[in-house]
């Protein structure tokens, strides 16, 4: 039987005085989500999507809303390194500081490892896992200069962990984006930046809607316990606890979003 979501939870103001840089934050998705509850945290942020229109739709919503002092968005495609820079840029000369980068962006798609080109393959592997890896060696660069700590937080799957047809090049990239976590904890200890990682199961959205069938969305929706996806403000919630001084002791860590059936 399918559960009611729950209310949606105010903030506390966990993240004030914080700067925050989210990829893939435009729409409502994850990315989306997770920008308003480090606004209404207390966090300033930085916006960013290689959607543009949708961005800067983003952008003024939110501006309007938290104030445009608060607010900042730049176009980014995380496969270009050069874009991933002049992002990690605007948010030192926007806000002065970096304090939380939450890598959300990610590419998938559907086809059997036998039809699947290498175009496909690569694809969803330098969106996901190295736009991943471009976005924390830049923020971890900035970060170790400044001295002054920081939290990344990346956005991985359950389908890392759990097998899925079709998904041969997702799953790879997501089980890369975990092991990405582990290791960048590890080098990033020594100055104090901490690197964790979300693992959602289902999360809804429009977008999720468009480009899956409703019989997949029916059969994953089935695997949870609550009988219902996520909501995506129920994974940022999760987001904000690994970029709160509440998670202060975890690093190397990936925290499973999820209510599907064991």
């Amino acid at each position: 039987m399918s559960q009611v979501p729950p209310s949606y939870v105010s903030g506390h103001r966990l993240l004030a005085g914080r700067t925050a840089v989210v990829t893939a934050a435009a729409g409502a998705g994850i990315g989306g989500a997770t920008a308003r509850r480090l606004l209404e945290e207390g966090a300033d942020i930085v916006l960013s999507d290689a959607h543009a229109r949708r961005l800067r739709e983003s952008e003024q919503e939110l501006a309007a809303e938290f104030g445009a002092g608060r607010v900042a968005a730049l176009p980014c495609d995380v496969t270009d390194d050069v874009q991933v820079a002049a992002l990690f840029d605007l948010a030192s000369q926007r806000h002065g500081r970096l304090d939380i980068v939450v890598n959300n962006a990610g590419l998938g798609g559907t086809a059997d490892l036998v039809d699947m080109t290498d175009a496909q393959w690569g694809t969803v592997l330098d969106v996901t896992l190295n736009g991943t890896f471009r976005c924390t060696r830049a923020a971890l660069r900035r970060m170790r200069t400044a001295r002054s700590g920081g939290v990344i937080v990346n956005n991985a799957s359950v389908i890392g962990w759990r097998a899925q047809r079709g998904q041969a090049h997702y799953a790879a990239a997501k089980a890369g984006v975990m092991a990405l976590t582990r290791c960048a904890a590890l080098e990033a200890a020594e100055y104090g930046v901490r690197v964790n990682a979300v693992s959602p199961s289902l999360a809804m959205h429009p977008h999720l809607a468009r480009v899956t069938t409703p019989e997949l969305l029916a059969e994953l929706t089935s695997r949870e316990a609550f009988g219902r996806p996520a909501e995506p403000w129920e994974v940022a919630n999760v987001i904000v606890f690994l970029a709160s001084g509440y998670s202060s002791y975890m690093t190397g860590e990936v925290l499973s979003v999820s209510s599907q059936h064991a």
